[in-house]
């Protein structure tokens, strides 16, 4: 793309960045355009205001869009087909109970919150919590108690697992982006959720059941409850979970093994099984299993019936996830990375810092997990690139700071904020206490953690 700018000075560059954003908050909050319509209005108006030649405007967009739906659209799309297989099967209900009856009575909300763990890898926030939710009242009519302490544990693991882990769309364009290892990041993803879901969630969410005492809705009907004929078992629902982490994990397992000279890294056999541990050919992998597992009591028509339901809510996540990658095309090929790079490096913030910091104001401005943590990965990118010395396990801290920041203070501009709030009955007051702070709570947590990583690491 060398060439295809006349690059003016470095104030003028920042100008038209900020004036950008704020472009892009005004018609998604003001005017309430879409956010993939508004971000590529802002690309098409930054690459114009910053001098690209008016022959390179589109093919710039198209790059930065096509880049990012690369790994996007293949991750997103493969994962849902695999959380709604096990949606549809009855596979989280059978989940939940079994943890339960495990973990006894009196952990039942640690029961959820892990069953949810382990079934937010695959599934998104919005469609798992509303797929647990009926779990949940039935569990919290059965121990009694505020539903908040039933529930809270549930929705904040979903939220760090969308979060922080691939095939969800935000860590995954945020991984294209920055150059990160997408097998690193799901590892490091998964060892960062953990403590942070423990810490910003079940621990919180046990302190807000006794402080706000909420009944259980009154909309809910324990009897409406949708009932599973052939559920899998236990096992079944367990290998579908940990066979795309196990078949990730083998390729950065062999990768460090590698780096540490222990296996040889040209090896036939090694790159094979690398391959295969890539995360789309996981996911394939995974997918195909699910269908030869469930063919028998669900039948073919049935389960492609379940992936082909499956794509449809996604297409708006990866389409905002790709405008967002046509965004940082712009501003790479504009300059504006460069000049934003440039005054950061003068600061002497660090990256991490100022990543976690970007991402947390435009998430307050506009709201959108999604779009916070795509547009802080595409201005943040040419800091990163410039920056000497950064291993890819900073890129991957790096990624979760970013995902941190998009997290933190969730409110009235969050989708996330009125679906908790409605089903559980809690008026705005009650949810800013009670969700607001603990998603505020996981986004520093897992920002805190990854901070001091770095330093140590």
């Amino acid at each position: 793309m060398d060439g295809a700018v006349n690059t003016p000075d470095v104030a003028y560059l920042l100008s038209v960045a900020g004036g950008a954003i704020v472009l892009l908050l005004v018609l998604i909050m003001r005017f309430k355009v879409h956010a993939f319509v508004a971000l590529t209005l802002v690309s098409l108006i930054t690459a114009l205001a910053t001098g690209v030649t008016y022959d390179q405007v589109i093919p710039t967009l198209l790059s930065g869009f096509g880049a990012t739906l690369a790994s996007v659209a293949l991750l997103v799309g493969l994962g849902a087909m695999i959380g709604r297989i096990l949606e549809m099967t009855g596979g989280a209900k059978v989940l939940a109970d079994t943890l339960i009856n495990r973990f006894g009575p009196h952990r039942a909300p640690m029961a959820l919150g892990v069953a949810s763990l382990m079934f937010g890898f695959p599934i998104f926030f919005d469609a798992g919590l509303i797929v647990m939710l009926p779990i949940i009242f039935s569990v919290a009519k059965q121990f009694g108690g505020s539903v908040l302490k039933y529930a809270l544990p549930s929705a904040g693991a979903f939220a760090v697992m969308h979060a922080f882990l691939p095939p969800h769309p935000g860590p995954v364009a945020a991984s294209e982006l920055l150059g990160a290892n997408i097998g690193l990041l799901t590892v490091v993803g998964l060892l960062v959720a953990i403590p942070t879901w423990y810490i910003g969630a079940y621990l919180f969410g046990l302190w807000a059941g006794k402080k706000f005492e909420i009944p259980l809705p009154a909309t809910y009907v324990a009897d409406e409850q949708v009932k599973h004929t052939n559920a899998p078992s236990f096992g079944q629902v367990i290998s579908v979970l940990l066979l795309p982490l196990v078949l990730i994990f083998m390729d950065t397992g062999l990768n460090t093994l590698g780096a540490m000279g222990i296996v040889d890294k040209s090896a036939h056999w090694v790159n094979i099984l690398r391959m295969v541990g890539k995360t789309p050919v996981a996911l394939l992998i995974t997918v195909m299993y699910s269908l030869w597992m469930f063919r028998l009591t669900q039948g073919k028509v049935q389960l492609e019936k379940f992936c082909n339901d499956a794509l449809g809510p996604v297409c708006a996540v990866i389409l905002v996830t790709g405008a967002g990658g046509m965004f940082g095309g712009v501003l790479r090929a504009s300059g504006i990375g460069a000049a934003l790079a440039d005054v950061l490096s003068d600061t002497g913030m660090p990256v991490i810092l100022a990543a976690f910091l970007v991402a947390t104001a435009l998430r307050v401005a506009q709201g959108s997990a999604t779009v916070a943590l795509t547009t802080t990965a595409a201005l943040m990118a040419p800091t990163v690139a410039a920056t000497a010395g950064l291993s890819e396990l900073d890129l991957t801290f790096i990624v979760i700071a970013i995902a941190g920041g998009s997290t933190v203070l969730s409110h009235f501009n969050d989708s996330g904020f009125w679906l908790v709030g409605r089903f559980l009955g809690m008026d705005e007051k009650t949810t800013l206490k009670t969700w607001t702070v603990m998603e505020t709570l996981l986004g520093t947590v897992s920002f805190t953690i990854v901070a001091l990583a770095s330093i140590v690491f």
